[in-house]
């Protein structure tokens, strides 16, 4: 696949995934955001499941990357209760900001470790400019800081690279739909508990099914099939900075369709964010170096 098309398809997830926070502020009080983190994932993964049975899309059971598997099930079911909660306790802008701002940096780290991938001048720059322009949104003056808050979001932000990681090994197995199918159903299997730790009677509401269905069918099945298939020709570090676009996004719905305040710093870091989204994708068209992708990894 082209490159620049892959940033692209990067760019359309991220977008994506910048609705959720508006979808969980407009659903019932009654809805816990951990409970929702877990519904996303169980509608997600049965869609995905369901879509590959229709298709009848074959998995060849002997190439299964099983641990990159497991380790991107458990780093997507850890995501949701360390996302959600970090919400809670910082508030949905800071929460928000420092989970996806933290993991392009992780990623980088994790793409040297298990790609033996250096960080190009291009990347660290407009890295380092979106995470600036991602810290001028935090600037609100009902911005709350919490301790504990602030390290379950960098665990997200973690669990979210490492995921992108070791999903770019399994799309070189596996058809990217059917990988996240699996990824996300095993997801949903681990958060289970969770069904039962908090209140579900608001799924039976019209606007609890639509919250359901938008966050499982579009931010999740959609989103990660479109993340997943551009993977194969963008580096996990690429593709982690690209996804800066889901804050901005979320920013925008919350002063747009929210009502939430914006100035004059904010207008700023959606500029400088957007700007290092431009450079990263627009920039002249670099090929992937397939001896260092195609490298044998042994704990993978």
């Amino acid at each position: 696949m082209n490159t620049s098309l892959s940033k692209m398809l990067i760019l359309c997830a991220a977008v994506l995934w910048g609705t959720t926070g508006t979808a969980q502020a407009l659903a019932s009080a009654e809805a816990h955001s951990v409970a929702i983190g877990a519904v996303r994932l169980a509608v997600g993964g049965l869609s995905l499941l369901a879509a590959c049975l229709i298709q009848r899309k074959n998995v060849d059971l002997r190439c299964l990357p099983i641990l990159p598997l497991a380790v991107a099930a458990a780093s997507m079911a850890a995501y949701q209760p360390l996302f959600f909660s970090a919400v809670i306790k910082t508030g949905v802008a800071v929460g928000t900001m420092v989970a996806i701002g933290s993991a392009p940096l992780l990623s980088g780290v994790l793409d040297y470790i298990v790609y033996r991938k250096k960080p190009t001048k291009k990347w660290l720059l407009a890295t380092f400019t979106g995470i600036i322009g991602c810290c001028c949104l935090l600037l609100k003056k009902d911005s709350q800081i919490d301790v504990i808050g602030l390290g379950m979001a960098i665990g997200a932000g973690a669990s979210f690279a490492c995921y992108t990681t070791v999903n770019k090994k399994i799309v070189q197995h596996v058809d990217p739909q059917v990988g996240a199918s699996l990824v996300f159903t095993a997801a949903a299997v681990l958060l289970i508990p969770c069904w039962f730790m908090y209140d579900m009677s608001w799924l039976v509401s019209l606007n609890g099914i639509g919250i359901a269905l938008h966050l499982g069918i579009l931010t999740t099945a959609l989103a990660y099939v479109l993340f997943s298939t551009a993977l194969k020709s963008v580096h996990a570090s690429t593709a982690v900075t690209l996804s800066l676009a889901e804050p901005v996004t979320a920013f925008l719905l919350g002063v747009f369709l929210l009502g939430e305040s914006l100035t004059l710093v904010n207008i700023c870091g959606a500029a400088l964010v957007f700007a290092s989204l431009a450079f990263l994708t627009y920039s002249p068209k670099s090929s992937l170096n397939q001896e260092v992708l195609n490298k044998k990894i042994p704990f993978l």
